[in-house]
């Protein structure tokens, strides 16, 4: 019944998500195709250390994936980022991957990624920002949600991994293409695509408007 319920929050974020801005990108309010990324520092991961995106500075591409422990659609997705990260990252690899979670619930805070990350033997780091402030620089709004950054760290892609969240359905590989894209130093044939799964858990401060 719960994921039911999850799957129609999925429906009405895609209607969401598919709403033009005037001011960034076609479905991310704050960044479009050719920003300089956020930098993010000093977040905490589950290996026990701290990360920065200048601790990548050898690798020519950067894929940043907003994710977390309770959406379910973002545990379905596990499997394709896991599978990526085999494919394009790691120690020799040319590409970094890190996820982040931003979300402030007791099952999405550090204790429940490290979890997590043993569980599914994440071979990347996963790091916790309680502050939020890396995700709404980054314009995220739903888990996962992801972002490809070139060697100048300028966005080339963002938004979905996939077309689908039921893998046997996927058609297009926007993530793949656009990190393979990247690698050679060309603009992905897809910029941008809505994101699929469930909104991200920002918490309101006074004074700021409601989404």
């Amino acid at each position: 019944m719960m994921r039911h319920v999850w799957r129609a929050t999925l429906v009405l974020g895609l209607l969401a998500a598919a709403t033009p801005s005037a001011l960034a990108g076609k479905y991310n309010s704050v960044l479009s195709v050719g920003d300089a990324a956020p930098a993010w520092s000093d977040l905490e991961g589950t290996d026990g250390k701290r990360h920065a995106l200048a601790d990548l500075a050898d690798k020519e591409v950067v894929v940043v994936v907003f994710t977390c422990n309770s959406c379910p659609v973002a545990s379905d997705y596990e499997d394709r980022i896991l599978a990526i990260s085999k494919k394009y990252a790691g120690a020799s690899g040319k590409v970094g991957l890190v996820a982040i979670n931003v979300n402030k619930i007791a099952e999405d805070q550090l204790p429940g990624m490290k979890e997590r990350a043993t569980a599914r033997g994440f071979d990347f780091p996963y790091l916790y920002d309680g502050t939020q402030k890396i995700g709404k620089a980054f314009g995220a709004a739903f888990t996962p949600e992801a972002f490809v950054l070139d060697k100048e760290r300028k966005v080339v892609y963002l938004g979905g991994i996939d077309d689908n969240s039921q893998v046997g359905e996927v058609k297009k590989q926007f993530l793949n293409d656009a990190i393979e894209a990247a690698l050679a130093g060309k603009p992905a044939a897809t910029g941008e695509a809505p994101a699929i799964g469930c909104r991200i858990r920002y918490t309101r401060q006074r004074g700021e408007p409601r989404e």
